[in-house]
């Protein structure tokens, strides 16, 4: 029999294209195989990455071999960064591979819908003025009809025990995701796509502490249970070491999690479908059974299990083959999608079978020479032909040779990278969305983790009558002389990039000010005009100038004179490279961790540009860094020196050269070394010193004191970001001098006005600001000042760390009063 498969994207196995190929050992193998026989799905669902409950996905994918998966409803672009600088976008690229590196892990897949995370909201109300209800409500539904769960798990409960308005609407959109995934008439289009799918329950991952945050008692004898501490000897851990390992891929959220052993429950609430008091999969046919026709392949699975030997993996390729087939033969569904892709890579496992495409070059630009080196290599005794490789959208070939025992296959082309190709941004990224949602204009693109590669390579090999497909992406790898064999993902780019170092340039009182834009060659020998865009009334010195670049990679930069209007502006400016009669406006940004593969970003070349009306007195100010932010270039930007100065490196008479002391967001959080310098802080303050210490949470603080009386910190916060500012001290220094503050500086703030605000103080403090979410109390804790000997100690939960970055004018001429107090 000939056979040749189309190769569903849904049914691919979750590996990183830029990651280094795994070829498993024969435990591993047996685990997989086990997993063949299993026809069961789960789902888990909730707001954000590092929501989700790594033990339970462990347990179900590696245990029960469920076909496992996260549906997350954002990429987590709203939270803070502890190991970069990258905010925003960039933090919602880190945070989608570090959940695809803790899948890999756990061994469970990954979904998205187009919710962006705006940032922190007290109710689902709030989320859904923000999001796009209906578009991210048919993306949930398209997810439960592409995975076809039997069970779905909530994360967090309908009613507002999980606090964060995003996870209240997690909860929401997937009990109505359950009862509509299974209408036809409902989001017809991924009903026509995928089928209808009805799971057979909804249920909430509970815990004790969702029950004392309600006020009620703990019994979790009238709850299901589960118990996900078991070890398995295939995998040498059990599921909560795995799962600790999974966990510890949120590094930018600081998850780091130490691995436990022994039982571990877990209970659960029933929320709709059929009730259970005894499995969370009870009444779930997870076996060949289920499907009409699978009991034969079933059978021949079940001999592979027969004969599997560690140490001969390849014996059981026969009936592999014999199940792939049969499976073949089937009426194409869910199932066979999946089932076919799970067998057909067992049988490259077992067969040792390594298979590469290996281009020259990590990115390349539409009409590049790309030169390959394709490489197979079959390392078993069983027989199998290199029928064809097709290098996709590019040239298929017929090869038709035997790959022997260990002998290598090697094959070198050269081809031409077609004009028009997309370039490689993240698809959540190419179009402008809103505040709440992301804009994807393919369909096909929505709820997929990333992009696909964007080379790929298909493999045809074949065993006797049988034709098996291997997709993989063409990858770039190097030798390090520290790490050896390093892979990175192979992209697509502009010939040219535009890069604007400062993201918000702020002008002060009309003064011209020098921009910098740096031009990176993205290919070899490129000549053209570089020039900034403005908007009225901004004027640029010079207008154009020339670039000529001979090696790729290679960066120039180009200075211009900006100079603002008269009046009080802000606006967008941009950067443009024309070559010949075409405009590029990309700027390159590459994040590079050892977690997760490189990224490369290549967004619109943009900058905030703001002309504001400020004052400012001192000149110094030493800044130690907490959890990363980007206040002290902001402040360069208005004229200040900024010092950073590391926390173990603190000495009050060094600091009393400054103007000022800033700690980072988070800083008595993260910097360990404050447990004892915190002395040191207060002595300058005591000594006539302007100590700023900004938001902290008081999780985890190395120190209880962090100001010189008390201070109580707690969870109040302001997450609207319109929310109204009550001035309760209109005659204080800070709102008066060097400028006179208005309820106007209040406009325009971004994502909130605050977090994480004290609630109790010593009288010494005074409050200077008030302000509430609809239908709150007043929060009067977000700026307090002290004085404390000859200085000033001020504590302020307001979002400066938002503000100054997005260059919001009236928060750079509070901040400015807050440095300049006292001189």
């Amino acid at each position: 029999m000939t056979l040749r498969l189309v190769i569903l994207l849904f049914g691919l196995p979750l590996i990183s294209f830029s990651q280094k190929p795994n070829q498993p050992n024969s435990s591993e193998i047996l685990h997989r195989l086990e997993k063949i026989n299993v026809l069961g799905s789960a789902l888990y669902v909730a707001a954000h990455p590092d929501d989700e409950n790594t033990r339970l996905i462990t347990y179900l994918a590696n245990e029960r071999h469920f076909n496992t998966a996260y549906l997350s409803a954002t990429r987590g672009d709203g939270g803070q960064n502890l190991i970069g600088p990258e905010i925003r976008e960039a933090l919602g690229v880190i945070r989608t591979q570090e959940l695809l590196a803790a899948r890999r892990t756990d061994g469970g897949k990954q979904y998205f819908s187009r919710a962006n995370d705006f940032g922190y909201s007290k109710n689902p109300d709030e989320t859904f003025n923000i999001w796009n209800k209906e578009e991210v409500l048919a993306d949930f539904v398209k997810v439960f009809r592409m995975h076809k769960p039997d069970v779905v798990i909530c994360r967090f409960p309908e009613d507002g025990r999980g606090g964060h308005g995003h996870h209240t609407a997690s909860a929401i959109l997937a009990h109505e995701a359950f009862n509509l995934a299974a209408d036809p008439n409902a989001y017809p289009e991924s009903a026509k796509e995928f089928g209808t799918w009805q799971p057979k329950r909804i249920l909430f991952n509970t815990h004790r502490f969702f029950f004392e945050r309600a006020g009620e008692e703990f019994h979790p004898e009238n709850l299901l249970s589960e118990d996900l501490g078991g070890y398995n000897p295939l995998l040498g851990q059990s599921y909560t070491e795995i799962a600790a390992l999974s966990r510890s891929m949120h590094k930018s959220q600081g998850f780091g999690s130490t691995g436990s052993r022994g039982e571990a429950q877990e209970y659960f609430y029933h929320v709709d479908g059929d009730s259970t008091t005894v499995d969370l999969m009870d009444g779930v046919n997870s076996t060949w059974s289920r499907i009409e026709g699978g009991k034969k392949v079933g059978a021949h699975i079940d001999n592979a299990l027969l004969h599997f030997e560690a140490g001969k993996p390849q014996l059981i390729i026969p009936d592999l083959i014999k199940a792939y087939e049969e499976l073949s033969q089937l009426e194409d569904g869910y199932w066979k999608s999946l089932k076919m892709e799970e067998i057909k890579s067992l049988i490259k496992d077992c067969a040792g079978l390594y298979l590469e495409v290996k281009a020259n070059a990590e990115s390349y630009v539409p009409g590049d020479e790309l030169k390959l080196s394709i490489e197979a290599i079959n390392r078993s005794d069983v027989e199998f032909d290199l029928f064809s490789v097709d290098i996709m959208g590019i040239q298929t070939f017929e090869v038709r040779q035997k790959l022997f025992d260990n002998r290598p296959l090697n094959m070198d082309k050269t081809y031409q990278i077609k004009e028009g190709m997309a370039y490689s941004q993240p698809y959540w990224l190419r179009e402008k969305g809103t505040l709440g949602m992301y804009k994807v204009s393919n369909p096909q693109l929505i709820s997929k983790p990333e992009n696909d590669p964007s080379l790929q390579a298909v493999f045809t090999l074949k065993y006797g009558e049988t034709y098996l497909d291997y997709k993989l992406p063409v990858v770039y790898k190097r030798n390090d002389p520290v790490e050896g064999e390093v892979y990175e993902p192979v992209v697509i780019t502009p010939p040219v990039f535009v890069n604007l170092p400062d993201k918000v340039v702020v002008f002060a009182n009309g003064e011209e000010k020098e921009v910098t834009v740096n031009v990176i060659a993205g290919k070899n020998g490129i000549d053209g005009k570089v020039e900034l865009s403005l908007p009225d009334g901004w004027k640029s010195k010079p207008k154009k100038s020339k670039f000529s670049l001979e090696n790729k990679g290679e960066q120039a930069s180009f200075t211009f004179v900006v100079t603002p209007p008269a009046s009080q502006s802000e606006g967008t400016m941009g950067a443009v490279a024309t070559i010949g009669a075409q405009s590029y406006n990309y700027e390159l940004q590459k994040i590079e961790y050892d977690h997760i593969p490189t990224q490369t970003l290549m967004s619109k070349s943009e900058a905030r540009i703001v002309n504001v009306d400020i004052q400012k007195k001192g000149e110094r100010i030493a800044y130690i860094p907490g959890a990363g932010d980007d206040i002290p270039a902001s402040l360069e930007q208005v004229g200040y020196q900024v010092s950073l100065i590391e926390a173990v490196d603190i000495k009050a008479e060094e600091l009393a050269s400054y103007d000022a002391v800033i700690l980072g967001i988070r800083a008595f959080n993260t910097q360990d070394a404050l447990k004892f310098k915190n002395k040191e802080l207060m002595t300058y303050v005591e000594e006539g010193g302007t100590l700023i210490v900004q938001y902290n949470t008081s999780h985890r603080l190395v120190t209880e004191e962090i100001a010189p009386y008390e201070l109580k910190l707690s969870r109040d916060r302001v997450s609207v970001e319109d929310a109204e500012v009550r001035i309760l001290k209109s005659d204080h220094p800070v709102l008066n001098q060097p400028n006179k503050i208005t309820q106007k500086d209040f406009d325009n703030w971004t994502q909130e006005r605050g977090l994480y605000f004290p609630n109790e103080w010593s009288p010494e403090f005074e409050a200077i600001l008030s302000a509430n979410d609809p239908g709150e109390p007043a929060r009067d804790g977000g700026l307090l000042v002290a004085e404390y000997g000859k200085g000033y100690y001020i504590y302020t939960g307001y979002s400066w760390f938002r503000e100054l970055p997005a260059g919001v004018p009236g928060a750079f001429r509070i901040f400015t009063n807050l440095i300049s107090i006292g001189k």
